[in-house]
């Protein structure tokens, strides 16, 4: 049975189109390949596949969004870019680090950004980025 078809009978008529993006990836290299690339482990993405991820999957939704997809948004600092590197300078800006003018660029973006608020208070200030 293919990955995609595993995740077409675990998510029903309901499967999303990302879901089904992640699969066809698993199935066009392989499940562990897929996870190197989205930098996740092979255990999220089974769970996911299989609608089996008790968590949020907001982050891996992005990160397949962003990777596999190739949706990008408007970043006020860098311009269009994929919603998995979108998530990762979001994740990087919780602390400031004086590591280069980027960071220091970013940090300030990403902490005035709406996108970064919003996702904020649906998380109640807790949010993973990962």
């Amino acid at each position: 049975m293919s990955v995609l078809a595993t995740a077409r009978e675990a998510w029903g008529e309901s499967c999303p189109d990302w879901i089904e993006a992640l699969a066809v990836e698993c199935d066009r290299t392989s499940q562990n390949q897929t996870a190197k690339r989205l930098e996740r482990s092979t255990a999220m993405i089974s769970k996911v596949l299989r609608n089996k991820y008790p968590a949020d999957m907001q982050a891996i939704e992005d990160v397949v969004r962003g990777a596999l997809m190739s949706e990008t948004i408007a970043c006020p600092a860098l311009g269009d870019i994929g919603k998995q590197t979108c998530r990762k300078w979001r994740k990087k800006s919780r602390d400031f680090e004086n590591v280069n003018s980027l960071y220091v660029q970013m940090f300030r973006a990403c902490n005035r950004c709406p996108r970064n608020d919003t996702e904020k208070m649906a998380k109640g200030h807790e949010g993973d980025l990962t």
